[in-house]
């Protein structure tokens, strides 16, 4: 493929940024590759990886002349970022950014920028539990959903831009009204994660009346559903607190589901939980044949970092 953007410049310079930067460069979408981070030590490492083309001390210096900008930093810090580049924009660039919220980022970042700049929210569906500049490559978007969520007014040539960029990183890429997108999130992303930080802590509870056997005999059932308890906390705090509504929502839905099914085990209703069972094991079929997992032991996962997940 060809050049997409001259320059893009990557605010944030951990997981997603990373794989961005690893992806463009895969099918040679950018020009040129600018990356900054608040922490001089994150800094310093991706110098040391060449993780981007340049890397640069400040936001307000990484986003000069750039056609792209991509926020790549937890919600919580959108408003901040976003005040700081505003005067530095260049006339016509595109902001974006790869939060799993978009509510909340829309409130945050559509204020400060100019006219004249084109901002298309967006969220790449994947990751691993990993973070920091060395835990980026290139096939993580690969055959994985991309939301755009364009803002009213937004210039409709730049999210067809931004579309091309993502498809040639590998992405499906959809577009999605943004209070839906975060109410489907709550379901398939910020939910579980709520639920897998509190089994880890369920059985550290535990652990400490059985004397770690909890953690010592955990089966692959523990291992695999808190894989991702191990995903950073900044960022999965701020996603909380961003998309309150929507995941306390779902989150009733869930005790209810719960409730019932505590029901059923102490009623001794095994139709129910059959019945219940065989149709929660068709939807999982359903996220393997579209692509989005793999029926291969242990998920497929161990041999390579990429087969990880999101």
């Amino acid at each position: 493929m060809s050049v997409i953007y001259q320059r893009v410049a990557l605010i944030g310079l951990g997981l997603i940024a990373g794989s961005i930067a690893h992806a463009m460069r895969r099918k040679g979408l950018a020009g040129e590759i600018v990356g900054t981070a608040r922490s001089a030590e994150t800094r310093d490492v991706a110098r040391e990886i060449g993780l981007c083309d340049r890397i640069v001390d400040t936001a307000a210096e990484a986003v000069a002349d750039a056609d792209l900008v991509v926020l790549c930093v937890p919600v919580g810090a959108m408003s901040a970022v976003a005040a700081e580049i505003a005067p530095h924009l260049a006339a016509g660039a595109t902001v974006t950014d790869v939060g799993s919220v978009k509510c909340e980022v829309i409130e945050a970042v559509g204020p400060h920028l100019p006219e004249g700049v084109h901002f298309v929210p967006g969220h790449p569906v994947a990751g691993t539990e990993h973070s920091g500049p060395r835990s980026g490559f290139a096939e993580l978007f690969d055959n994985r959903y991309l939301l755009l969520t364009p803002v009213e007014g937004t210039d409709p040539a730049a999210t067809v831009r931004l579309r091309s960029l993502w498809e040639g990183c590998g992405a499906i890429v959809e577009e999605m009204d943004a209070e839906h997108h975060d109410l489907v999130l709550a379901v398939t992303s910020h939910t579980p994660h709520l639920i897998a930080y509190t089994m880890v802590g369920v059985a550290d509870d535990l652990r400490r009346v059985t004397d770690s056997e909890v953690i010592k005999y955990s089966a692959a059932g523990f291992r695999d559903f808190t894989r991702i308890a191990a995903s950073d906390p900044t960022m999965w705090r701020d996603v909380f607190l961003s998309n309150k509504e929507a995941t306390l929502e779902i989150l009733g839905r869930f005790t209810e589901e719960l409730f019932a099914l505590q029901r059923a085990i102490r009623t001794g209703d095994g139709d129910h939980l059959h019945d219940y069972f065989t149709r929660t094991r068709a939807i999982r079929r359903g996220i393997i044949e579209a692509g989005q997992d793999t029926d291969a032991p242990n998920f497929g996962r161990g041999a390579t970092r990429k087969d990880e997940g999101a």
